[in-house]
C-alpha cells in the first residue's frame, strides 16, 4: 500500500510551461492552479517616447535631411512600441482551463478558454485554474480505531474532486491550504466511519457505500469552490497479529463452507440422479401414451376410411340411379316433344303441301295455256254467208304477222283498272 497522501499544490512559472504543469504536475505533486510570470511593464513606453521626441527634432529641424530622418526614425519607433504593445497584451487561456483576472491586485472575473487582450499593464493573469479535470486525490489513514478501540493497520481513501468555482478557490484557500485542509477533512471523515464498524467486519469497508462521506466532504470543501466527484475505498489492512487470528477463523469458515458445498454437491447429485430416473420414467410413459393414441388415432382414421368409402360408394350408385332415370325421363321427354313437333310440322306442312300444290297446278296451267294454240276464228261476212277468196287470201298472208311466227297470239294487254274515286 502506498503511505504516501497526494499532495496539491500552486507553482509559479512562464506561459509555455502552465499546460505541463496543469496536466503532469511537479515532481510527483499535483498542481491545479499555476501562477503565470507577468513580464509586461512599461518597457514599451520607451519607444514611444523615442518616438516622440524624434518626431519634435524633425519638427524643429533646420535641415532637411535630417528632419526627414528624424521623422523615418519617429516611425520606426512608433511602429516597433506598438506592436511590443500588441504582443504583450496578447493573453491564451488553455482549453479546460481558467483564468482569474485582476487589476490593482484585487480580483475582478475571470477569462474563459481562448485569446484575450489585456492592453494595461495592471490588468493581469493572477492565476490559471484547471476547471475540467477531476484530479485524483490517494489518503491512506493509519491507525483507524474501530468499534471496540482495536487500532486497523491502515485504510486507503481515494477521491477525486473538481475545481468548480475558481475565482473562490483561489481567494479563499490555495493550492497550498487546499491540500491541509483535504487530508485532515478526509482523516477525520475515515476516522469517523471506522468508529462505526467492528473489527472482525473491517473488510467490509472495501468497496463499501460511502456517499454520506462525499456529502460530508462536499458541504466542508463547498465554500472553497471545489466538488468531489466520487470516492471509494480500495483497501484495508488489519493489524498483523489480529490478522493472523482472523486468518485463522477464516481457514476453518472455509472448511466449513468448502465441507457444506462438498456435501450439498452430493446432495444435489442424489437428487438430481432421482430427479433424471423420475423425468426418464415420465418421458417413458408419455411415449407410450402417444404410441396408444397414434394408434387410436390410426383406428379411427381407417374406420372413417372405410366409412368414407362406403358412403362414397352409395352417394356414387345413388347418383348413377339418378343419373340413369334423368337420363331416361329426359330422353322420354324428348322424344315426346320430337313426336309433338313432327305432328305439328306434319299439320303445318299439310296446308303448305296444299297450297304449294294449288300454286303449282295454277303455274303449270298458266304455262300450259301459254303454250297452246289459240283459235283464230275470222268472220268475213257477206251478202249470201260464204267467204270469198279474196279475203281468204288475205287472211292467210296476214296470219304469220300477227302470230309472230309461231303460231301463237301474243299475250293480252292487261290494262289497270281505272282508280276509284274517294
Amino acid at each position: 500500500m502506498n503511505r504516501d497522501f497526494s499532495k496539491i499544490k500552486e507553482s509559479l512559472a512562464s506561459w509555455s510551461e502552465i499546460r505541463q504543469l496543469l496536466r503532469g504536475g511537479e515532481q510527483g505533486q499535483l498542481v491545479p492552479v499555476v501562477i503565470p510570470k507577468d513580464r509586461r511593464g512599461f518597457s514599451w513606453m520607451t519607444l514611444m517616447f523615442l518616438a516622440v521626441y524624434l518626431a519634435g527634432t524633425a519638427v524643429l529641424a533646420d535641415y532637411a535631411i535630417v528632419g526627414l530622418l528624424a521623422w523615418i526614425g519617429a516611425a520606426f519607433f512608433l511602429v516597433t512600441g506598438l506592436i511590443w504593445m500588441w504582443r504583450r497584451a496578447i493573453i491564451e487561456i488553455e482549453q479546460g482551463t481558467t483564468g482569474v483576472r485582476s487589476r490593482w491586485g484585487a480580483i475582478t472575473g475571470t477569462l474563459d478558454p481562448g485569446r484575450h487582450y489585456l492592453w494595461l499593464p495592471w490588468d493581469r493573469v493572477e492565476a490559471v485554474v484547471d476547471t475540467s479535470t477531476e484530479i485524483p486525490y490517494t489518503a491512506p489513514i493509519a491507525a483507524c480505531p474501530t468499534a471496540e478501540n482495536v487500532p486497523l493497520k491502515a485504510i486507503e481513501f481515494f477521491l477525486k474532486f473538481r475545481i468548480v468555482d475558481p475565482v473562490a478557490f483561489v481567494r479563499t484557500i490555495g493550492a497550498g491550504n487546499f491540500d491541509l485542509v483535504l487530508s485532515s477533512a478526509v482523516q477525520d471523515a475515515i476516522r469517523q466511519r471506522s468508529r462505526r464498524v467492528n473489527t472482525e467486519r473491517a473488510y467490509d469497508l472495501r468497496g463499501s457505500d460511502v456517499n454520506d462521506m462525499q456529502e460530508a466532504l462536499n458541504r466542508q470543501l463547498g465554500r472553497y469552490g471545489v466538488r468531489v466527484m466520487g470516492c471509494n475505498i480500495p483497501d484495508v489492512q488489519l493489524p498483523d497479529q489480529y490478522q493472523q487470528h482472523l486468518s485463522t477463523r477464516e481457514k476453518v469458515a472455509k472448511e466449513l463452507s468448502a465441507y457444506e458445498r462438498e456435501w450439498e454437491l452430493t446432495r444435489k447429485r442424489r437428487i438430481d440422479t432421482l430427479l433424471m430416473e423420475i423425468e426418464r420414467a415420465k418421458k417413458t410413459r408419455d411415449a407410450r401414451i402417444v404410441e396408444v393414441k397414434a394408434a387410436h388415432n390410426t383406428a379411427r382414421k381407417d374406420v372413417a376410411r372405410m366409412l368414407e368409402e362406403h358412403e362414397t360408394e352409395a352417394q356414387r350408385v345413388r347418383w348413377e340411379i339418378e343419373a340413369r332415370g334423368r337420363a331416361e325421363l329426359t330422353s322420354a321427354e324428348n322424344e315426346a316433344k320430337a313426336q309433338r313437333r313432327l305432328a305439328e310440322s306434319y299439320r303445318d306442312n299439310r296446308a303448305v303441301l296444299q297450297y304449294e300444290l294449288a300454286r303449282r297446278r295454277l303455274e303449270v296451267g298458266a304455262k300450259l295455256a301459254e303454250s297452246a294454240p289459240q283459235p283464230l276464228v275470222v268472220r268475213t261476212a257477206t251478202g249470201s254467208g260464204e267467204s270469198s277468196a279474196l279475203s281468204t287470201l288475205l287472211l292467210a298472208q296476214m296470219l304469220p304477222k300477227i302470230t309472230g311466227g309461231n303460231g301463237h297470239l301474243p299475250p293480252p294487254v292487261v290494262q289497270p283498272p281505272p282508280p276509284r274515286s274517294a
